[in-house]
């Protein structure tokens, strides 16, 4: 959930309404957005990251059952309190990669997303500055979630060659995998030896078959990766 998008109060709302209905299954994360579209929409602020750091603070408060008053930069909370907290704890994740906000979630959240076309040096320079982060402040970051692009079947190579420039990465670059189920639990496995602890698949934008893309994971993948 984008922080310059949605009201701190509102958001903190909507995620206890969710946490109530759902106990122990929903996972929030917030980020700063993608910049040019949070322009779009009117919303984008000078320092991303002082908002994100009011909005953790502020959410995290609030989703555990206090009465919030503050005067931020950007977040601005006058008495506020859920009349309907969650009744378990929430996890409070985060999402991004520049090493402020690196360092922000090791020290504020509870776990962190990583953007889709990331080699896995990347994520293991991303893991590195988030858990250093907060072994500095005597926390414990346990979750790391990568994603792998992923092409199968006749014309892989070429294909995952094509989707990379649309998430700003080059062909050849290491970026995710193409290829049958040895290939693909390889690039997982990658994912997960940088210190990722959840691999999410990410089709090609032209996948032909979604449904069969899910069942090859599932019979041809997952075994690979039982160890």
């Amino acid at each position: 959930m984008p922080a310059p998008l949605r009201s701190t109060a509102l958001t903190a709302m909507e995620i206890a309404t969710l946490a109530r209905s759902f106990p122990g299954r929903f996972v929030p994360a917030v980020g700063h957005g993608v910049q040019s579209w949070m322009g779009q929409s009117g919303v984008r602020v000078d320092s991303p990251l002082t908002l994100l750091r009011e909005h953790l603070e502020a959410l995290r408060s609030l989703l555990d059952g206090g009465q919030v008053t503050t005067s931020g930069r950007y977040v601005t909370l006058d008495a506020v309190r859920l009349d309907w907290p969650p009744t378990t704890p929430v996890p409070l994740w985060t999402g991004g990669f520049g090493p402020r906000t690196l360092a922000l979630t090791g020290e504020l959240g509870d776990g962190l997303i990583l953007g889709n076309a990331l080699t896995p040096d990347a994520v293991r320079d991303a893991v590195a500055i988030t858990r250093d982060a907060a072994t500095a402040v005597g926390r414990e970051l346990v979750d790391v979630h990568a994603t792998l692009i992923v092409a199968t079947g006749p014309h892989a190579a070429d294909r995952l060659a094509a989707e990379l420039p649309q998430w700003g990465a080059e062909p050849a670059s290491g970026i995710g995998a193409a290829g049958g189920a040895d290939e693909v639990a390889a690039g997982v496995r990658a994912l997960a030896d940088a210190g990722a602890t959840a691999v999410a698949i990410q089709p090609t934008a032209d996948e032909p078959d979604l449904a069969g893309l899910a069942a090859f994971l599932g019979r041809e993948v997952r075994p690979r990766l039982a160890d």
